[in-house]
């Protein structure tokens, strides 16, 4: 056997041993009790399904990973590596063609019946179905077949050989098939997967759902009897009784909000909020803590995505144009208190970010696609445009002007038009209240183009719908990235996620190079081998100026009631801050 334990590492190597107490950043005696009140950490201001895996609706925040348990599970302290949850051990064979899971014969649904090899594939086999997201469809795409073994033991088999695939199948939510396995009234027959709305999931996680007062929160309430509670990853984890996740319609009245005392806990991504309204008396007293987490994440690539699916973003040059239009550093000065650091790669603060020149391992591989490739791609990585030091936003305009002007665009009497005599008038689409304010700027240096950028505000509902039919020019959007890129890149910018709706290929990136470079880089037998095609990946996509870059945190900003709340001594390093506070954080005793 290749690999053949109680868990799975992308290059073989992992942290804890098999006979492993618990994770080293938890405590292991945290007491369990009490309840950690918190807002909903997604865009809609409701919620109104039970299922988070159909395409149309909303579930509610955090309810995937606390209501369903999957075959492995990752630590927050090292990357690309995973541990037996619903497995009690996986084995990969040489060839890496299959991965065999056997599950833990304790594991239960909340209804109390077994997790069984028959729910594995059950799962499997729905999210692989016409009612949900074709993001699903294209993470699997390389999973051939689903075996049960036996009652107990499932084999995944591939289409070809790829390291990641057992840390990819091993994160499958698992649901049990008696999730609506009833009649459905309009048809007479059984419901099909979209018709399971509001169902009561039967999962089998730490939580179940509570109390729900619709429109203003959801409470998930510890399950007592949960099957896991002892396993190793589970201890010190899972210490609230009751975690209710209340919902506001703006940032300002969740602010107001947990300064009333009416939540515990509140991450912060406006840097105006964190700068200047994070005060108060209960701060002052001490009551509410105001501190600023450190962490090791990938940077992600928060951006402005350009829909190259439409005129004229589909021209290189405009949309090198809009890059240079972007004074970063002159928001982050006014704007952002200078608390951010703009993007530069789609894998920064990770191995696999692109840097300086490339080696010969990267020039070789995109030599195969010749000038499907910009040639910018082969020199320098990519590095936004500046405004500081020897630059300034004039000189930018000044050579966005020119690059404009070799598209065939020039400006009359103030306004910038093509051949055809039509302007450049492009639209913003947002959801997010406040977003005007930093947009602005850019809306203000375009205009000295001669090109006409409207800002359009819309209900999360239609903001939904546009997204799904790539109804709009230009969106922002932020990824949290990743240390290890797979075969999800494929979802985000390969050629044939541009062309279906529901998909995460918002940039509409179509190019047979980036989907060479996705399969090589999902594909490659060493590390070695691997970095040198997700670097190279990273120089294609960035030199090909799909997304305009925007900027991130290195800290997580998080407010607190420290009388309620108690922490753990570190966070560690790759823990997403919501996660870290609903796993392993706990309440305050009497």
């Amino acid at each position: 056997m290749a690999f053949a334990g109680h868990g799975y590492a992308l290059w073989g190597d992992l942290k804890y041993g098999p006979d492993f107490r618990h994770f080293d950043y938890v405590n292991p005696d945290a007491p369990k009790g009490g309840e950690l009140r918190l807002v909903s950490n997604v865009r809609s201001s409701t919620f109104d399904k039970y299922n988070p895996f159909t395409l149309r609706g909303s579930a509610p925040a955090y309810l995937s990973g606390m209501l369903f348990d999957t075959l492995l599970a990752g630590s927050a302290d090292e990357l690309g590596s995973a541990y037996g949850l619903l497995a009690e051990d996986v084995e990969v064979p040489a060839d890496r063609l299959s991965a065999t899971f056997r599950l833990r014969p304790e594991a239960r649904f909340h209804n109390g019946d077994p997790v069984l090899a028959k729910d594995v594939k059950h799962s499997f086999e729905t999210l692989l179905g016409p009612h949900t997201s074709p993001g699903y469809k294209f993470i699997y795409q390389d999973v051939a077949s689903l075996e049960v073994v036996d009652d107990r033991t499932v084999r995944f088999h591939f289409k070809k050989p790829n390291r990641e695939l057992p840390l990819t199948v091993g994160g499958l939510p698992v649901f049990s098939h008696k999730w609506g396995d009833e009649i459905d009234p309009e048809t007479g027959e059984r419901k099909t997967f979209d018709k399971v709305v509001m169902d009561i999931p039967i999962g089998s996680g730490a939580y179940k759902i509570g109390p729900v007062r619709f429109g203003k929160d959801i409470t998930y309430v510890r399950d007592p009897d949960y099957w896991g509670r002892d396993l190793p990853m589970n201890v010190g984890a899972n210490n609230f009784d009751r975690v209710t996740v209340k919902i506001y319609k703006d940032s300002t009245t969740k602010l107001e909000a947990l300064k009333a005392g009416e939540i515990d806990w509140m991450r912060f991504f406006s840097a105006g909020d964190w700068a200047r309204r994070v005060e108060g008396k209960r701060f002052d007293s001490g009551e509410l803590v105001k501190q600023e987490f450190q962490h090791s994440l990938p940077a992600g690539f928060q951006s402005y995505f350009l829909n190259t699916r439409r005129p004229p973003l589909d021209d290189r040059n405009v949309r090198m144009a809009l890059d240079l239009a972007l004074d970063y550093e002159w928001m982050n000065r006014r704007l952002f208190y200078g608390s951010y650091t703009r993007v530069r790669s789609l894998f920064g603060n990770t191995p696999c970010e692109a840097k300086a020149m490339p080696d010969s391992a990267q020039v070789e591989l995109m030599k195969a696609y010749g000038d499907q490739i910009p040639s910018d791609a082969r020199g320098p990585a990519y590095e936004a445009p500046r405004t500081d030091g020897n630059r300034s936003l004039r000189q930018n305009l000044l050579e966005a002007r020119e690059l404009l002007a070799r598209s065939g665009w020039k400006i009359q009497d103030g306004v910038l038009r093509n051949a055809q005599g039509k302007a450049m008038e492009l639209e913003m689409l947002e959801s997010g209240e406040g977003r005007i304010r930093t947009i602005t700027p850019w809306i203000r240096a375009l205009e000295k183009l001669g090109i006409r950028l409207n800002f359009r505000q819309v209900d999360f509902a239609l903001y939904q719908q546009r997204l799904r039919t790539f109804d709009y020019d230009i969106v922002s959007l932020a990824f949290g990235g990743t240390a290890n890129p797979g075969i999800e890149y494929l979802d985000l910018f390969g050629s044939k996620a541009a062309s279906t709706e529901d998909s995460s290929n918002f940039s509409g990136m179509s190019s047979k190079a980036v989907d060479g470079l996705i399969n090589t880089m999902v594909q490659a037998e060493t590390k070695d081998d691997y970095l040198a095609a997700c670097r190279a990946l990273d120089r294609t996509i960035m030199h090909s100026h799909v997304l305009v870059p925007a900027w991130y945190a290195s800290t997580h900003r998080v407010a607190y009631d420290q009388t309620r709340l108690a922490t753990p001594t570190a966070m560690p390093p790759y823990a997403q801050a919501e996660s870290w506070a609903i796993g392993n954080w706990w309440a305050r005793q009497p």
